[in-house]
């Protein structure tokens, strides 16, 4: 299988965000088709249909499956198609037993491109692939041997690393934590970046880690927070998608009870600046670590409603493809800190730091 870097531009995909909130169109609506003709409207062009499959973290998991279908709302909406058959859609999954229903699902409704959100639905997307093979699939953070599955993953590890920096700099108690989903090697990933990028800044600092086992347990990510605060970590990075909302809510409460507490929280894949408001004046999101999962999800519809699939190949996404970065701090991140970040920054993106994807035991 060809495995090679592909190039991001994410201020297109910021464009797009401004109009998100004018897609989620009735269901029942007729799908729209592209380029049609002015007098007697009919169309030169089928529209390209795009649709998703999320894994049980939910498509308002305010992460990871969100920021995918932030995406494919982008693709509909610079296309005039509209949400439902024809168009661009989603179908959610309680459980993974619902991954190989739910592709089916969308294959039968005739979509011409199918992503399988996250590294838990490689062996539905490998099977429904293999059965129908003129079909077009996309599987985002991991890899199957399919001619008519396309790949994509993301250097989580430097974007990780500099989210250590960011953690290692601003502790006051040389305590910080980071709380997983499930032990797999994407999570794995952003585990090993963190913990470089702190001990790159400050050799003795502390780092609790704790897997929760789930994506979707916010009360496991309550808990484990509760627990790493209690024990003078202040700054934790979660990775954990709708797990993590767990450990907003613990730094929120925290914050709110004591104003003068030192908690922070990074978030992940999307930004999370909005999930740490305390009030109109405090929020605990000291930053947070986006994926352009968005935006890869746009740029490969694209090319594939352009006759440019890139079935077979596996695209890699890191920091010199603009693929991963830490979001707009706000300010809560010093002039001086920040400095430091963009440094680490550079050097990852011109590959004098290499980034190792597991930790080292």
């Amino acid at each position: 299988m060809k495995k090679r870097k592909f190039g991001l531009v994410l201020t297109s995909v910021l464009a797009a965000s401004a109009i998100l909130g004018a897609c989620g169109t009735k269901d029942d609506e007729k799908p729209a088709k592209e380029n049609d003709k002015a007098s007697g409207g009919e169309s030169t062009e089928e529209a390209f249909s795009v649709a998703m499959v999320t894994d049980v973290g939910g498509v308002d998991d305010k992460s990871f499956n969100q920021s995918a279908w932030e995406g494919v709302q982008a693709y509909g909406k610079e296309h005039g198609l509209s949400k439902g058959d024809g168009g661009f859609d989603y179908l959610q999954s309680a459980s993974d037993a619902d991954y190989e229903t739910n592709l089916n699902n969308l294959v039968r409704r005739d979509f011409n491109l199918v992503f399988g959100i996250g590294f838990m639905m490689a062996d539905a997307i490998d099977a429904v692939a293999s059965e129908n093979p003129d079909n077009h699939f996309a599987l985002i953070d991991a890899e199957v041997e399919a001619d008519n599955v396309v790949n994509v993953l993301f250097k989580e590890q430097e974007g990780a690393f500099l989210a250590g920096v960011a953690a290692a700099k601003t502790s006051k108690t040389g305590k910080i934590g980071f709380v997983g989903g499930v032990d797999i090697p994407v999570i794995n990933r952003f585990h090993a970046g963190f913990v470089e990028g702190a001990k790159a800044v400050n050799p003795d600092i502390e780092i609790q880690v704790k897997y929760t086992g789930a994506f979707d347990k916010a009360d496991l990510g309550k808990i484990t927070a509760n627990s790493m605060y209690s024990s003078g970590v202040d700054v934790i990075f979660h990775a954990a998608g709708a797990t993590g909302n767990g450990v907003f809510s613990e730094a929120k409460e925290r914050k709110a009870k004591d104003p003068n507490a030192d908690v922070w929280v990074i978030g992940v894949d999307a930004d999370q600046y909005e999930e740490g408001k305390v009030d109109d004046k405090t929020n605990v999101t000291l930053t947070s670590m986006l994926k352009g999962v968005n935006t890869a999800v746009v740029d490969i519809s694209n090319r594939a409603k352009n006759g440019d699939f890139p079935g077979g190949e596996t695209l890699v996404y890191g920091l010199a493809e603009d693929g991963v970065k830490l979001a707009d701090s706000r300010g809560a991140i010093p002039e001086d800190v920040q400095k430091v970040i963009d440094e680490y920054k550079e050097k990852i993106a011109k590959g004098e730091i290499k980034v190792p994807e597991k930790v080292e035991k």
